[in-house]
Protein backbone atom coordinates (compact mmCIF):
# COMPACT_ATOMS: atom_id res chain seq x y z
CA UNK A 1 0.00 0.00 0.00
CA UNK A 2 1.11 3.51 -0.96
CA UNK A 3 3.00 5.10 2.29
CA UNK A 4 1.34 8.27 1.99
CA UNK A 5 -2.04 6.69 2.32
CA UNK A 6 -0.93 4.84 5.34
CA UNK A 7 0.49 7.91 7.25
CA UNK A 8 -2.54 9.53 6.40
CA UNK A 9 -4.30 7.02 8.07
CA UNK A 10 -2.20 7.18 10.99
CA UNK A 11 -2.96 10.77 11.09
CA UNK A 12 -6.72 10.51 11.22
CA UNK A 13 -6.52 7.39 13.79
CA UNK A 14 -4.43 10.38 16.44
CA UNK A 15 -7.64 12.55 16.13
CA UNK A 16 -9.36 10.30 18.26
CA UNK A 17 -8.99 10.74 21.61
CA UNK A 18 -12.45 11.13 23.79
CA UNK A 19 -13.11 7.15 22.60
CA UNK A 20 -9.60 6.51 21.94
CA UNK A 21 -9.70 3.06 23.75
CA UNK A 22 -12.80 1.70 22.13
CA UNK A 23 -11.72 3.32 18.93
CA UNK A 24 -8.08 1.22 19.17
CA UNK A 25 -10.18 -2.05 19.70
CA UNK A 26 -12.03 -1.48 16.78
CA UNK A 27 -9.25 -0.56 14.63
CA UNK A 28 -7.40 -3.35 15.52
CA UNK A 29 -10.24 -5.55 15.08
CA UNK A 30 -10.64 -4.70 11.31
CA UNK A 31 -6.92 -4.71 10.45
CA UNK A 32 -6.58 -7.65 12.00
CA UNK A 33 -9.23 -9.84 10.96
CA UNK A 34 -11.23 -8.32 8.22
CA UNK A 35 -9.99 -6.52 5.09
CA UNK A 36 -10.04 -3.36 5.95
CA UNK A 37 -6.59 -3.20 4.65
CA UNK A 38 -6.82 -4.81 1.66
CA UNK A 39 -10.85 -4.47 0.34
CA UNK A 40 -11.78 -2.12 -2.91
CA UNK A 41 -13.56 0.53 -2.72
CA UNK A 42 -16.39 -0.83 -5.14
CA UNK A 43 -16.29 -3.55 -7.63
CA UNK A 44 -16.13 -1.75 -10.48
CA UNK A 45 -16.72 1.77 -9.90
CA UNK A 46 -14.47 3.76 -7.80
CA UNK A 47 -10.94 2.94 -6.46
CA UNK A 48 -12.10 -0.91 -7.39
CA UNK A 49 -8.51 -1.90 -6.21
CA UNK A 50 -6.81 -3.34 -3.67
CA UNK A 51 -7.14 -0.99 -0.63
CA UNK A 52 -9.07 1.15 -2.30
CA UNK A 53 -11.89 1.06 0.63
CA UNK A 54 -9.49 2.41 3.07
CA UNK A 55 -7.98 4.65 0.58
CA UNK A 56 -11.96 5.82 -0.08
CA UNK A 57 -12.46 6.52 3.75
CA UNK A 58 -9.26 8.54 4.27
CA UNK A 59 -10.76 10.80 1.64
CA UNK A 60 -14.15 11.11 3.01
CA UNK A 61 -12.40 11.77 6.75
CA UNK A 62 -9.96 14.55 5.07
CA UNK A 63 -13.39 16.04 3.10
CA UNK A 64 -15.54 16.07 5.90
CA UNK A 65 -12.92 17.35 8.71
CA UNK A 66 -12.27 20.45 5.63
CA UNK A 67 -15.99 21.22 4.94
CA UNK A 68 -16.89 21.15 8.80
CA UNK A 69 -14.09 23.50 9.62
CA UNK A 70 -15.75 26.06 7.63
CA UNK A 71 -19.89 25.46 8.05
CA UNK A 72 -19.96 23.63 11.08
CA UNK A 73 -16.91 24.34 13.51
CA UNK A 74 -19.10 22.61 16.57
CA UNK A 75 -18.91 19.22 15.16
CA UNK A 76 -16.28 17.84 16.78
CA UNK A 77 -12.98 16.16 14.25
CA UNK A 78 -13.40 13.00 16.41
CA UNK A 79 -17.36 12.63 15.92
CA UNK A 80 -16.53 13.36 11.71
CA UNK A 81 -13.03 11.18 11.50
CA UNK A 82 -15.27 8.15 13.02
CA UNK A 83 -18.21 8.34 11.04
CA UNK A 84 -16.26 9.03 7.99
CA UNK A 85 -13.56 6.15 8.42
CA UNK A 86 -16.63 4.07 9.65
CA UNK A 87 -18.98 4.96 7.04
CA UNK A 88 -18.50 2.03 4.22
CA UNK A 89 -16.73 -0.74 6.81
CA UNK A 90 -19.84 -2.94 5.91
CA UNK A 91 -17.65 -3.73 2.69
CA UNK A 92 -15.33 -5.70 4.37
CA UNK A 93 -18.00 -8.09 4.70
CA UNK A 94 -17.20 -10.36 7.74
CA UNK A 95 -13.88 -11.93 9.37
CA UNK A 96 -12.83 -14.97 7.01
CA UNK A 97 -15.97 -13.80 4.58
CA UNK A 98 -15.33 -10.88 2.66
CA UNK A 99 -17.73 -8.92 0.85
CA UNK A 100 -15.75 -8.68 -2.54
CA UNK A 101 -13.73 -11.42 -3.98
CA UNK A 102 -11.04 -11.16 -6.82
CA UNK A 103 -13.30 -12.05 -9.97
CA UNK A 104 -12.26 -14.86 -11.70
CA UNK A 105 -12.20 -14.64 -16.06
CA UNK A 106 -14.49 -17.29 -17.60
CA UNK A 107 -13.63 -20.33 -19.63
CA UNK A 108 -13.92 -18.40 -22.58
CA UNK A 109 -12.13 -15.36 -21.64
CA UNK A 110 -8.99 -17.64 -20.28
CA UNK A 111 -8.81 -19.45 -23.46
CA UNK A 112 -8.82 -16.13 -25.56
CA UNK A 113 -6.43 -14.60 -22.68
CA UNK A 114 -8.77 -12.35 -21.51
CA UNK A 115 -9.16 -10.81 -17.66
CA UNK A 116 -12.56 -10.71 -16.41
CA UNK A 117 -15.09 -7.98 -17.23
CA UNK A 118 -14.82 -6.66 -13.59
CA UNK A 119 -11.87 -6.97 -11.04
CA UNK A 120 -14.13 -8.14 -8.16
CA UNK A 121 -17.48 -9.70 -7.79
CA UNK A 122 -20.02 -9.78 -4.40
CA UNK A 123 -19.94 -12.41 -2.44
CA UNK A 124 -22.76 -14.79 -2.45
CA UNK A 125 -21.71 -16.97 0.85
CA UNK A 126 -22.43 -13.78 2.48
CA UNK A 127 -25.47 -13.17 4.42
CA UNK A 128 -27.24 -9.93 2.65
CA UNK A 129 -27.19 -6.60 5.00
CA UNK A 130 -26.72 -3.19 3.34
CA UNK A 131 -22.92 -1.80 3.28
CA UNK A 132 -24.52 0.81 6.42
CA UNK A 133 -26.09 -1.50 8.36
CA UNK A 134 -23.23 -4.09 8.48
CA UNK A 135 -20.86 -1.59 9.53
CA UNK A 136 -23.05 -0.25 12.26
CA UNK A 137 -23.21 -4.27 13.35
CA UNK A 138 -19.53 -4.39 13.14
CA UNK A 139 -18.70 -1.20 14.90
CA UNK A 140 -20.82 -0.92 17.61
CA UNK A 141 -19.31 -4.40 19.13
CA UNK A 142 -16.31 -1.89 20.02
CA UNK A 143 -17.16 1.79 20.09
CA UNK A 144 -19.82 3.46 21.22
CA UNK A 145 -21.90 6.15 18.53
CA UNK A 146 -24.19 8.66 19.42
CA UNK A 147 -27.48 9.04 17.93
CA UNK A 148 -25.83 11.32 14.97
CA UNK A 149 -23.07 8.98 14.39
CA UNK A 150 -25.51 6.24 13.89
CA UNK A 151 -27.84 8.41 11.38
CA UNK A 152 -24.91 9.79 9.75
CA UNK A 153 -23.52 6.31 9.16
CA UNK A 154 -26.19 4.35 8.07
CA UNK A 155 -28.04 7.14 5.96
CA UNK A 156 -24.79 8.46 4.34
CA UNK A 157 -25.30 7.30 0.68
CA UNK A 158 -28.35 10.01 0.94
CA UNK A 159 -30.75 9.68 -1.96
CA UNK A 160 -28.78 7.93 -3.87
CA UNK A 161 -30.56 4.88 -2.06
CA UNK A 162 -34.04 4.56 -1.79
CA UNK A 163 -34.08 3.37 1.27
CA UNK A 164 -32.57 6.17 2.61
CA UNK A 165 -36.16 8.15 1.77
CA UNK A 166 -37.15 7.61 5.23
CA UNK A 167 -34.52 10.35 6.59
CA UNK A 168 -35.05 13.16 3.90
CA UNK A 169 -35.84 16.55 5.57
CA UNK A 170 -34.36 14.55 8.86
CA UNK A 171 -30.77 14.71 8.19
CA UNK A 172 -28.73 15.99 11.07
CA UNK A 173 -25.67 18.25 10.29
CA UNK A 174 -23.22 15.40 10.75
CA UNK A 175 -25.26 13.21 8.28
CA UNK A 176 -25.16 15.97 5.56
CA UNK A 177 -21.76 16.31 5.89
CA UNK A 178 -20.92 12.90 5.59
CA UNK A 179 -23.13 12.73 2.68
CA UNK A 180 -21.48 15.78 1.24
CA UNK A 181 -18.08 14.18 2.02
CA UNK A 182 -18.62 10.91 0.61
CA UNK A 183 -20.18 12.07 -3.01
CA UNK A 184 -17.21 14.86 -3.57
CA UNK A 185 -14.37 11.92 -2.83
CA UNK A 186 -16.32 9.48 -4.84
CA UNK A 187 -16.96 11.99 -7.79
CA UNK A 188 -14.71 14.38 -7.55
CA UNK A 189 -11.30 13.36 -5.24
CA UNK A 190 -11.74 9.75 -6.71
CA UNK A 191 -12.15 10.60 -10.86
CA UNK A 192 -8.97 12.58 -10.82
Amino acid sequence: MDKSVLERYKYLKSIVSERKEQFDRLISFIEKETTWLTAPASTKYHLCKEGGLLEHSINVAETILKVKAAIAPEITDESCVIVALLHDLGKVGMPGNPQYIRNEPSEKQKMYGYKPDYPYRFNSELTYLSVPVRSIYLALKYISLTEEEVQAIVYHDGQYVEDNRSCATHEKPLTLLLQYADSWSGFVIEKR
